[in-house]
């Protein structure tokens, strides 16, 4: 079975956001194009409680990019964003919701983060999505979202441990690139974990 993920294309990770990452708009109709090539469409989406630990805004005298132990993980400071309930944690409206067949929430945990859509940063739990996507027959997963060099990344990695034939789309992702260099970094990470890039 043919599946695509389609990773957190929410409205905090687009232009206005309070986690924008930069054209992250531009992948929306990338996604629309591409769904009805595929038997099954999934979508993942951060959906933190506004307490969340990986926020800035938790950890008094710390600032946003800061690196901080969390249990036991290293975890970079991000703004408040994708917070459950709130228009920032929305799927981007003009996303074609209606060819999506289910959405994996990810990150509801607020003592740990959760990059991949398969697992929480500490691989303590998983979101199901694994186990969903063998339950249906899939062996082959293709990638695209938001953002490169983070949750992209995470989630194609994951997939690949998974056993899965992992494909990125990579004109459907975006990245952060928060230090110079990172969505390279990312790319390299992943076609040496097997990840199949398609330009």
């Amino acid at each position: 079975m043919n599946t695509l993920i389609l990773v957190d294309l929410q409205y905090d990770f687009m232009p206005g956001g309070s986690l924008a990452v930069p054209e992250g708009d531009q992948v929306v109709p990338v996604a629309n194009e591409l769904m009805s090539d595929f038997d099954l469409v999934i979508a993942t989406q951060d959906w933190h409680p506004a307490d969340h630990l990986s926020f800035a805004s938790q950890h008094p005298n710390r600032e946003i990019g800061e690196l901080i132990d969390l249990a036991g993980l290293d975890q970079i400071l991000w703004p408040d964003h994708c917070v459950q309930g709130t228009r920032g944690a929305e799927l981007h409206s003009d996303l074609n919701q209606d060819q999506i067949n289910r959405v994996f929430p990810k990150g509801t945990d607020r003592k740990i983060d959760s990059y991949s859509g398969f697992y929480d940063n500490g691989h303590q739990k998983s979101t199901g999505l694994g186990e969903y996507l063998k339950e249906q027959g899939v062996q082959t997963v293709t990638v695209l979202g938001l953002a490169s060099d983070y949750c992209v990344k995470w989630t194609a990695l994951d997939a690949v441990k998974l056993g899965f034939q992992t494909r990125l789309i990579e004109r459907g992702c975006r990245g952060v690139n928060l230090s110079p260099g990172d969505v390279d970094r990312a790319s390299q990470e992943m076609q040496k974990a097997g990840v199949k890039i398609i330009e």
